[in-house]
């Protein structure tokens, strides 16, 4: 990410350096035109291209954005994720750390997109970052926020020890599994299944401790449930239906009518070709949610393959039995 260091600063282009940039000014940039002074200094300005909603970004915050950061006179940006599929969540403060930047993003909202000049000192400084960025280089930069997640209270817990993570309030070690979660469902937007299976576990780790009340207990399994549910669609993802039906049955134990559970292994049987459990679980789903579409989708698709699988066990059958009359002739 820009303002790591220099290589972090050509990461996503090809070497192009700014010529003779000592000498310029910011009359090009000044030309766009800028609503917001953000610092009250001219250090660094804002241009509102698409409104966000809901609340901005909060200083403890992970975020996602979509960004390119740009030269004075030059079309190309020196640095950009544009290139990548699906950007990952970045912590303010350690993983982006252009001060500018960090500025410039506890503006925004959720869906909004920005365009930002940087003056040097909210920037890359009197030095640059040569030899890509030139001494005093001024510098823009455009930004679409995709999403963000407060990490405050996860962070705080994992710089905790076993023991004292024992002792964590029980509302807050629910925050926590929850943004765990919510970093899985992220991934798991971004078909990175690998990684949201690992965050999902994660969360179920953190929702292991003992209960003190049956109200505890009923809180922890609420959210369990949810994880649960997570892990179990995906593992069908990672192809791995073992360990879908395995999660979605845990579900199942902490609530028996939950009909994505049971839909989960249904699914799951389907895939293992174990024909009659697979049954039983959609039928039961069923059963709970009659005008379900996608429940009654996999019991036709359920049908289609028994179908399928009896009309090939019985043509195996007369195969067999053909070869035996030969046999006997």
């Amino acid at each position: 990410m820009a303002g790591r260091s220099a290589a972090a600063a050509r990461a996503g282009v090809a070497g192009r350096q700014h010529p003779a940039g000592r000498g310029r000014t910011v009359s090009l940039f000044q030309q766009l035109g800028w609503d917001q002074d953000l610092r009250g200094d001219g250090g660094v300005r804002k241009k509102e291209l698409r409104s966000g909603s809901g609340g901005i970004v909060p200083a403890t915050a992970s975020v996602a954005v979509w960004y390119s950061g740009y030269l004075e006179g030059l079309d190309e940006p020196f640095c950009t994720n544009r290139n990548r599929k699906f950007p990952e969540l970045m912590k303010l403060g350690k993983d982006i750390t252009l001060q500018g930047l960090i500025v410039g993003l506890l503006s925004m909202k959720k869906g909004e997109v920005a365009r930002f000049v940087f003056m040097p000192d909210y920037a890359y400084g009197q030095r640059g970052c040569p030899p890509l960025i030139p001494q005093n280089a001024t510098v823009m930069f455009t930004v679409e926020l995709l999403d963000f997640l407060d990490t405050e209270e996860s962070d705080a817990f994992f710089e905790l020890t076993t023991e004292q993570q024992d002792t964590f309030p029980l509302q807050k070690v629910l925050r926590v599994a929850d943004t765990e979660r919510e970093f899985g469902n992220y991934l798991f937007r971004g078909q990175h299944f690998s990684l949201a299976k690992d965050r999902y576990k994660n969360a179920i780790s953190i929702l292991g401790r003992n209960p003190s009340s049956d109200a505890e207990q009923c809180q922890i399994n609420a959210a369990k449930l949810l994880v649960l549910l997570n892990l179990s669609i995906t593992y069908l993802k990672l192809e791995r239906p073992d360990r879908a039906l395995a999660y979605g049955e845990k579900a199942l134990e902490i609530d028996q009518r939950n009909a994505k559970a049971l839909f989960r292994c249904g699914q799951a049987c389907l895939c293992m070709t174990e024909y009659t459990k697979a049954w039983d679980f959609l039928t039961r789903a069923q059963r709970i949610q009659p005008f379900n579409h996608s429940i009654n989708n996999e019991l036709k698709k359920l049908a289609r393959y028994y179908k399928d699988y009896l009309t090939k066990e019985k043509e195996m059958c007369c195969r067999m039995f053909t070869h035996l009359q030969t046999n006997d002739q």
